[in-house]
């Protein structure tokens, strides 16, 4: 997206004492994501989502390093399909947060990358209604 956020996620990475290895600023995320990996599909809310994955939130996450299949939609005529990898899984719920998997997008093409811009763009703008 914009010079100004990656300064500002890059400001937030390396300030206090964790460093982030995040490239992406994440965003909030009402939409829900097919994931699948070999014999397994999930259906699950995404929590957060940013150019480069996301978070998706499930009491069954994938083992970290498991490859998936990943489709999105942002609407009717918004569907990105992605390649990832799990980053990092969360099984129970913790003081950290709720169950889960983090997700990194594998090489997303032009068309994916600017579907997916759009998606982000259209959950920071929030629900609309009467369409």
């Amino acid at each position: 997206m914009g010079e100004g956020r990656d300064g500002a996620a890059a400001q937030r990475r390396t300030s206090g004492l964790r460093t982030e290895n995040r490239k992406h600023e994440r965003y909030p995320s009402r939409l829900r994501c097919w994931c699948e990996s070999e014999n397994i599909t999930l259906y699950a809310r995404i929590a957060n989502l940013s150019e480069g994955g996301m978070f998706l939130q499930t009491n069954t996450p994938l083992d970290t390093g498991r490859r998936t299949r990943l489709r999105l939609s942002g609407g009717p005529a918004h569907e990105v399909m992605a390649e990832a990898t799990v980053v990092w899984s969360r099984p129970q719920r913790q003081d950290k947060g709720p169950p889960g998997m983090g997700l990194k997008f594998e090489v997303l093409d032009s068309g994916a990358l600017a579907l997916l811009r759009r998606i982000i763009s259209e959950e920071q703008r929030g629900p609309t209604f009467g369409n």
